[in-house]
């Protein structure tokens, strides 16, 4: 896991690393939104095949490329080699403006397994999910490395969110009261190798073997702290407290998964979008991402830890349900948590009815 964050870094800040896999196949790859024509001109000079901006079939479908397949389609980049050019494939905030770009088309060969862990890493570091890739020889990635390059498997990659998860230990406990609930206490968790924090808000004392209320909330920035009316989620956290509180014990799961899993500047992206008079599923999808990016194991892994095993979950989200259900844990009840709508978010509330599922 620590490679993993390691590696995520290294994107974060633009650098190049190289991912294997188990076929043998090395790429040396570069998040798209922070590719600059040095860095281009770098892999191109070390790679044994031509460049190629790697995005989802979501991103793909957006762009009227021709899938080939439902995983990671990768777009032939030898006639640019610009960076701008790649950004504009992974970022579809022009797309509307220049309605007229490419057209692109698609390499039709098999997606390597390294080229979706690479993917799947610019997620992870919540970028967006596209990436410029070359394959290269084990000379040069031999060089890569003894240069200070960083390399990684693709299974390590792959593996991460959910071993992560799996690894999740308590790290600290504290006392804190909160209005209308006192009695509360809020305990951190985190794996040993590092990774996001989730954090466990236990109001009173939920007797152990009996089936705890509780409510899982993803973290919302703009919702939970500052008030925000593109959606429900500051009502939500705040009335999870209030019910629990009224009811007398039970626990507030706050998991960090801004944006359902895509981060908050992504969000921030996919609300320009919604600006545009795309919903919020639409929105996701354009940026290439999958509508709900989240796993709810961390949840479940703490529930666990805290002795609970059955639950009342306060949900409009079927897919928590049995997310928390395909971790071991037993939804005995579903508890409706819903709230009025306003004329900010009426429309995002409709879409998570019609398109995510949700009882509202």
């Amino acid at each position: 896991m620590v490679t993993v964050d390691r590696a995520s870094h290294e994107f974060r800040r633009g650098r190049p690393i190289n991912i294997r896999d188990s076929s043998g196949a090395s790429l040396l790859v570069v998040p798209s939104e922070m590719a600059t024509d040095k860095v281009i001109n770098w892999l191109v000079e070390m790679g044994v095949s031509d460049p190629a901006v790697a995005i989802t079939h979501h991103r793909a479908r957006t762009l009227k490329v021709r899938l080939y397949t439902d995983q990671i389609v990768l777009i032939p980049f030898k006639f640019w080699r610009n960076a701008e050019i790649a950004k504009t494939i992974a970022d579809p905030r022009a797309d509307l403006s220049n309605p007229l770009r490419g057209p692109y088309e698609a390499i039709r060969s098999a997606t390597s397994e390294a080229s979706i862990a690479a993917v799947q890493l610019a997620k992870i570091a919540r970028l967006l999910p596209s990436v410029i890739l070359v394959k290269c020889s084990q000379e040069v990635e031999q060089s890569f490395k003894d240069e200070g390059g960083y390399t990684i498997l693709d299974s390590e990659i792959m593996s991460y969110e959910m071993d992560t998860a799996a690894a999740l230990r308590q790290i600290n406990a504290a006392r804190v009261p909160l209005e209308n609930a006192e009695n509360t206490r809020i305990l951190s968790f985190r794996s040993p190798d590092g990774g996001r924090e989730h954090l466990a808000i236990v109001i009173g004392d939920p007797p152990i073997g009996l089936p705890v209320l509780a409510r899982i909330h993803s973290e919302c920035f703009t919702g939970d702290l500052i008030g925000s009316l593109k959606c429900d989620c500051g009502q939500q956290l705040r009335g999870a407290v209030s019910q629990i509180a009224q009811e007398g014990a039970g626990i507030l799961l706050y998991l960090r998964q801004e944006g359902r899993g895509i981060g908050l500047t992504n969000k921030l992206r996919a609300y320009a979008l919604q600006d545009q008079g795309f919903d919020t599923v639409e929105a996701n999808e354009r940026l290439g991402f999958e509508s709900d990016e989240r796993i709810f194991l961390p949840a479940a892994r703490i529930l666990k830890q805290l002795g609970y095993q059955t639950v009342r979950l306060m949900t409009n989200n079927p897919d928590k349900v049995e997310g928390l259900k395909s971790s071991g844990i037993d939804v005995v009840e579903r508890v409706p948590h819903a709230f009025p709508s306003n004329d900010h978010n009426a429309f995002y509330l409709s879409v998570k009815k019609e398109k995510s599922g949700h009882l509202l």
